[in-house]
């Protein structure tokens, strides 16, 4: 009897579930009809924008007009254009459906919410590959945390960030690249327009994002257009490299343009509308081979030069939450220096190269354990001091920054050599440690995991909705405070001593002298380090 009131029960529950009417939304934008799933409310493939394709390529997005009627949105939209990648590598991932024309994103709220926190998620892919459709990117776990959660597509590799000559003639700013960070904020003004239709609050919008979707998040605090469209800022693995300006060589950085023009030529297009004219898979597919690597264009006015901005204060005036992983460059080892022959060659190198800062260099990265000392240069160099400098120039802002250190490992990815690697952290914050890429050592489930992975989701939710992480992490401001998650999370003060400061210096010589980049040309790989100014002697 007791089994089969319950087989009825579950039976009833089932068909009431199923009965549920899906919600559908009247935004701005138009009317939309999403899922409802778990107590929260999932719109999937909303498009934001129109991406100029075939002969009016590489132009700004373009705003949609309202649709009429009700348009399905249960599901994801297709990735924009990119390379394939072979199967089975750690950041592979199936993207069924890739297109030109791809400007979409994604929403998960709870049911019924009103006036909530919203969080835009910008993934990574060195501006070149991923999407918002990933897995790994659910947004339901944190949604259920009381905010709303945004993902979003943007224009990858040239189609994305082709800087021309012939492109900045036609444009009516003289500019011209950034067409990706112009995707970026597009979606962030039509979440301003249309988020309050899904129960978000547009005047709490965090915008988050990983690796490059971290530095388009430093892209939109430096961009004059992307000013008072969102309220805090969350940088995971970041990198403040140089970036190319638009027309003028600088930092030993070749013009924007002039890349394009070569590439132009090297894809044997005569001229714009050749070029336009060029099938977009061929595009993306040849770009890279003939060594178009995308990045920001400083042109004045979609982006300045980032490291000048926050140096000027001029940055967005949020709250960050920013940090990196202990193990970065494990899982990027093509950005390594190459191991030297032995501790005696590579203390030479390093004091051909790092001069009057040998000995502070030596010090932290000893020739004791070159191994690991290679690894740590260049996870220090782009991601450490970044995320350091990101939340000091806030603090001296009078902006709360809170700084983080990944430093977690489980058995699977310890037994590949990759302790914290490059982008471990994702699935702790989303709670997808079961939708991971198929590439990936799966973390296991045991109680020490799910604590941790509360501790860090409740801190990135936190955050969103009140600008404080919580849970005993104190603001960078107090005593240079940050947060270590190892298997636990665990409250410290001055994060690797002696690292910021290295760094800095070694940057900050680099931009006086104006002839060398800063990126992963560091340690055996490192140029002549430029002398000391007399004047700061």
């Amino acid at each position: 009897m007791k089994a089969w009131l319950g087989l009825v029960l579950a039976l009833a529950l089932g068909t009431a579930a199923a009965a549920r009417p899906a919600p559908v939304v009247e935004a701005p934008a138009g009317a939309v009809r999403g899922e409802a799933s778990g107590g929260l409310n999932v719109f999937r493939g909303i498009p934001y924008a129109a991406a100029p394709t075939g002969q009016r390529r590489w132009r700004p997005p373009a705003r949609l007009e309202p649709w009429t009627g009700v348009r399905e949105a249960k599901d994801f939209g297709p990735a924009c254009l990119q390379p394939r990648m072979p199967p089975g590598g750690l950041y592979s991932s199936e993207l069924p459906q890739l297109s030109e024309d791809c400007l979409t994103l994604n929403i998960w709220g709870p049911k019924d919410v009103k006036a909530a926190p919203v969080m835009v998620w910008i993934h990574g892919g060195s501006l070149t590959t991923g999407s918002s459709r990933e897995s790994m990117y659910d947004g339901a776990a944190l949604a259920k945390r009381g905010i709303v959660v945004v993902s979003i597509n943007y224009r990858l590799g040239v189609l994305g960030y082709l800087a021309h000559p012939a492109l900045s003639a036609e444009s009516p700013d003289g500019v011209s690249g950034n067409y990706g960070l112009l995707d970026q904020i597009a979606a962030l003004t039509w979440v301003k327009r249309n988020i309050a239709a899904f129960g978000g609050d547009p005047a709490k919008v965090t915008v988050a994002g990983e690796s490059a979707g971290g530095l388009s998040v430093m892209y939109l605090m430096a961009s004059p257009l992307a000013q008072g469209l969102f309220d805090k800022a969350i940088l995971q693995s970041a990198y403040m490299i140089s970036t190319p300006e638009l027309k003028t060589r600088r930092y030993g950085l070749e013009p924007a343009e002039a890349v394009g023009a070569r590439l132009s030529g090297q894809l044997g297009a005569a001229d714009l509308a050749a070029l336009r004219g060029m099938d977009a898979a061929e595009l993306i597919d040849k770009a890279p081979k003939a060594g178009f690597f995308p990045l920001g264009t400083v042109d004045g006015k979609v982006l300045r030069q980032p490291v000048e901005v926050f140096d000027a204060g001029e940055q967005a005036p949020v709250p960050v939450l920013a940090g990196f992983n202990q193990g970065e460059i494990r899982s990027l080892r093509r950005l390594a220096p190459p191991k030297p022959a032995g501790a005696a060659a590579y203390e030479a190198a390093i004091r051909e190269r790092y001069r009057d800062l040998a000995d502070d260099f030596l010090r932290l990265y000893p020739p004791s354990d070159l191994g690991e000392s290679v690894l740590a240069t260049t996870r220090d160099a782009l991601y450490g001091w970044t995320a350091e400098r990101l939340v000091a120039k806030q603090t001296a802002l009078g902006k709360p920054g809170f700084l983080y250190l990944f430093d977690h490992g489980w058995p699977s990815a310890q037994a590949l050599d990759l302790h914290a690697f490059h982008a471990a952290e994702i699935p702790y914050v989303f709670g997808t440690q079961d939708r991971t890429p198929a590439g990936w050592p799966k973390p296991p489930t045991s109680s020490v995991e799910l604590r941790l992975n509360a501790a860090i989701q409740g801190a990135w939710a936190n955050f969103v909705k009140t600008g404080a992480p919580g849970g005993g992490w104190k603001p960078y401001g107090e005593g240079r405070a940050y947060m270590a998650f190892e298997d636990a999370p665990r409250p410290a003060v001055r994060l690797m001593p002696g690292m910021y400061e290295l760094n800095e210096a070694v940057v900050r010589r680099r931009r006086e002298e104006g002839q060398t980049p800063w990126n992963w040309n560091v340690g055996v790989v490192s140029p002549v380090l430029p002398p000391e100014y007399p004047e700061r002697r």
